[in-house]
């Protein structure tokens, strides 16, 4: 069967004819259907929020005809389908939609947890609704009503539909496929009537809705008002429907009259918003970016603003956050599961760091410490931080920069806990500079680019340090000169030894093992005699793999069809939490006959130790300022950074930002943790938007087989991280054991988990896989479709050359050169304004770029 597929856009005419002819396949210009599957949507009316006509495939266009021609037979028809651009209903303006809401809650139609799933049946189970009743049954036929529905033709379409169009990174702009409006118009009817059912599972009901969760269905009369028309009455209830976060209120709603109250407190608070000066069509352009606040601009002194207006925005929520943590559909259950996540996610690392950092010391920074600084600063930051969701922690390049300047002190012969609180000191000095002087309002040249950059270097360095700890132990265990003796030819062509001397050297093994896992102080040539280990090597690689396998495959189980959606979820909320501990009591108890080290803990001598500043020379002042200032930039990109990574618009955050009031806090706690000589802390990447993922609900959006996640809704509270910090605090009690159950691998695991789970989302990271992807299979993303595919691999090229010299800087061995990675931060900004677009076009780089 040979057909044509024909857009029409004034003279330009596009013509697909299938290769073979064949008739059991159709050709379309996504892939191949058959006639059955065949989905199209007549007569579809596409309602855009932005008031901008729907791409379809890189054509811009208000009307777009198909016109798809079979030879005349009984089983074939001719469609014809069009999309129509419509306006939203301006509730302020037009009385008429809040009294077609009213007038449905008097005479509310509605189907709460419908069980059916596809198209015809849902529909009939609401024409039946509507003929049950007695005054509106006797109007229409249920056959009358079906012909007026659907086309009558071997596919079975609705013939009249009004949908959504939303815009995400992924994709661009693409129809919202978790709602759907029927239309229909009858003769004989004398009143318009609306049903609305939420269905108890998503149901597949077509190319354009394959994640239905609502279908409303308006009938109107033929002869109608032209307010009261079918697609009028459609276009109010629509209007109503596009608000993401009030579709997951509906959700929520147990009830038909909870249904009916947030259907009516949903339509009060558009008529408010739509009627505030700034949200009126003539305000084109909106100013929503925190950097930007300038009510106050008029003042002569603007000292401290940032501050101010911090605070402005954020404290009218303060008690929400904590009653946002108690109060909602699963809030307990998110909660619970987030509090467990934050614990493993912060702890374990804590754990890590402490033992890099005492190494680095020699014992001057312990993990006592570290878990001290993580459980004070936490709960404080928790407290009176403005943005709540941001996680602080001991990074990696901190524990960096500890290490230089120990080397510092050794080299000059200076006091180490005086000189690291006199750098501390000056970081929080400059910090509160940039903080009064509103320099966090620099943070708008900070582009998508420079916080996917950094995130990326992040995620490096969190994989770095596993995989530097696997190739020590397989160099310690694995690649001895024992285990080459071992394998000796004269042993591998099934040579014996003397059973005597057998039983001796495993006597002289297990002895050795003994004292290298519980007694630190046995000189380490005598350890080292005799030690094959490789099962303990082997044993390593399974743990690390194992954990991070365990975790990702309960991250990813909602994308699986086993058990229920809410299973699903629970077990991807405990992924974390569950891949450590059953990784532990393989390591610990299954497999307790290899005797793995245990991480080294020594009680510190003194938890709070206050820094003798007097002791250092003035030139060490002045040389801590410098590396006070070097260290000020670092706290500023990655506080801001995480900030701008949390709060961004995909997260749907509805509370605000507070930039310069964070800044101002972490300034304060390692100004104290410094005088106390305790570690330093900062935002984390990528802990802070795994964070806020771990608190969203989140739904799956299916665009050409790509499926990708939005986020929907945030629980923005305070509770996740004062509890979580609470725990880690009391963690110090379990000091060694039973913390020391957990096994050195697990943690590396935990650090390959935390770091590709933070790739989600990560747009270079999803063009550096284009790079290696056929363009076939190119995913249907906005800057696929919008920029030349050259441009889009040399600006993903840009981006990997600065990742490059951040990693040559960051991973260096000179300790001096780690003095300059803050700075290069601060670099990758004017390279993006001011090289970039000399390369790529402006126009591209929105796209590329854009948040």
């Amino acid at each position: 069967m040979e057909f044509d597929l024909n857009y029409v856009d004034g003279d330009t005419s596009i013509v697909m004819t299938s290769p073979n002819g064949g008739n059991d396949e159709l050709w379309s210009k996504q892939g191949e259907a058959t006639p059955e599957s065949l989905q199209l949507l007549p007569e579809a009316v596409v309602l855009n929020g932005n008031n901008e006509s729907l791409p379809s495939d890189g054509i811009d266009s208000k009307h777009a005809s198909y016109d798809i021609n079979f030879p005349d037979d009984e089983e074939n028809s001719l469609l014809a389908g069009k999309f129509e651009k419509v306006p939203m209903k301006d509730f302020h303006a037009e009385i008429r939609a809040f009294r077609d809401v009213e007038d449905f809650l008097n005479r509310t139609l509605l189907i709460l947890d419908l069980p059916t799933t596809g198209l015809t049946q849902i529909v009939d189970t609401m024409l039946n609704k509507l003929h049950s009743n007695k005054e509106i049954g006797m109007t229409f036929t249920l056959e009358e009503a079906r012909l007026a529905i659907f086309t009558q033709n071997s596919v079975h379409l609705l013939s009249r539909t009004i949908q959504g169009t939303t815009f995400s990174d992924e994709c661009g702009y693409q129809i919202d496929q978790s709602w759907i409006c029927i239309l229909c118009e009858l003769p004989n009817l004398t009143k318009r009537h609306v049903v609305i059912s939420r269905l108890h599972h998503p149901a597949n009901l077509g190319p354009t809705s394959q994640e239905i969760q609502f279908v409303i269905l308006v009938m109107t009369p033929t002869k109608e008002k032209s307010t009261k028309t079918a697609l009028e009455t459609g276009q109010t209830f629509s209007t109503l429907f596009m608000d993401m976060d009030f579709r997951h209120q509906l959700l929520e709603a147990s009830t038909d009259l909870d249904f009916k109250q947030l259907l009516q407190k949903k339509t009060k608070l558009l008529i408010e918003h739509q009627g505030l000066p700034e949200n009126r069509k003539s305000h084109l352009v909106l100013n929503s970016s925190p950097f930007d606040d300038d009510d106050e601009g008029n003042r002569r002194c603007n000292i401290g603003q940032g501050i101010y207006q911090d605070l402005k925005r954020r404290l009218p929520h303060y008690l929400s956050d904590y009653k946002d943590g108690i109060i909602g559909h699963k809030t307990p259950h998110k909660v619970l599961s987030t509090v467990f996540f934050l614990y493993f996610a912060c702890v374990l690392p804590n754990i890590a760091f402490g033992m890099l950092n005492n190494n680095n010391t020699h014992g001057a920074i312990d993990m006592q410490k570290i878990l001290f600084s993580q459980c004070f600063g936490g709960v404080l930051f928790s407290v009176f931080g403005g943005q709540p969701l941001i996680v602080l922690l001991t990074t990696a390049p901190l524990a960096l920069y500890t290490k230089l300047i120990y080397n510092i002190c050794e080299d000059f012969d200076l006091n180490f806990y005086a000189m690291f609180a006199c750098v501390g000191l000056w970081n929080a000095f400059f910090l509160f500079i940039y903080v009064f002087l509103n320099l966090s309002k620099l943070m708008k040249y900070s582009s998508r680019s420079t916080e996917e950059i950094f995130s990326m270097f992040i995620t490096f360095a969190f994989s770095a340090d596993a995989i530097k700890d696997t190739l020590k132990d397989f160099n310690k265990n694995y690649h001895t000169p024992a285990c080459e003796g071992g394998s000796h030819p004269a042993v591998q062509s099934g040579a014996t030894f003397n059973s005597s001397v057998a039983n001796l050297t495993n006597t002289m093994t297990t002895l050795i093992m003994d004292t290298v896992t519980n007694d630190s102080t046995t000189p380490s040539h005598i350890q080292s005699v005799g030690e094959c280990l490789r099962e303990n090597s082997v044993l390593f690689l399974l743990l690390m793999l194992g954990t991070v396998w365990t975790g990702l495959t309960l991250y990813n189980f909602t994308k699986t069809p086993f058990l229920n959606a809410s299973k699903r979820e629970m077990l991807a909320d405990y992924a974390l939490p569950v891949a450590v501990i059953l990784m532990s009591i393989f390591g610990s108890i299954v497999f307790r006959d290899i005797k793995l080290k245990p991480f080294e803990y020594k009680p510190a001598e003194s938890l709070f130790r206050l820094a003798p500043l007097h002791t250092l020379p003035a030139s060490a002042v002045f040389a801590a300022a410098g590396l006070g200032f070097s260290l000020s930039l670092l706290f500023f990109m990655d506080q801001n950074i995480s900030s701008a990574l949390v709060n961004t618009p995909s997260n749907k955050l509805k509370k605000g930002s507070a930039y310069h009031w964070d800044l101002f806090v972490v300034a304060v706690l390692n100004a104290v943790l410094s005088i106390f000589t305790l570690p330093w802390i900062h935002a984390a990447l990528p802990h802070s938007p795994l964070h806020v993922k771990a608190l969203a609900d989140l739904e799956d959006r299916i665009e050409q087989g790509h499926v990708h996640q939005v986020v929907v809704h945030v629980r923005e509270t305070r509770l996740t991280g004062i509890i979580s910090h609470v725990m880690i605090g009391l963690s110090m009690f379990l000091l060694p054991y039973p913390m020391a159950y957990i096994p050195r691998p697990v943690l590396d695991g935990l650090f390959l988990y935390v770091a590709i789970t933070a790739l989600n989302g990560n747009q270079m990271f999803d063009r550096i896989l284009l790079l290696f992807t056929e363009q076939a299979a190119y995913p249907p993303n906005h800057y696929v479709r919008r920029v030349p595919q050259r441009k889009v691999h040399l600006f993903t090229a840009i981006q990997m050359i600065q990742l490059f010299v951040l990693c040559i800087f960051g991973f260096s061995p000179i300790p001096y050169m780690k003095m300059v990675f803050p700075i290069l931060l601060m670099v990758l900004m004017p390279i993006r304004h001011k090289l970039v677009p000399k390369l790529i076009e402006p126009k591209y780089l929105k796209a590329l770029d854009g948040h």
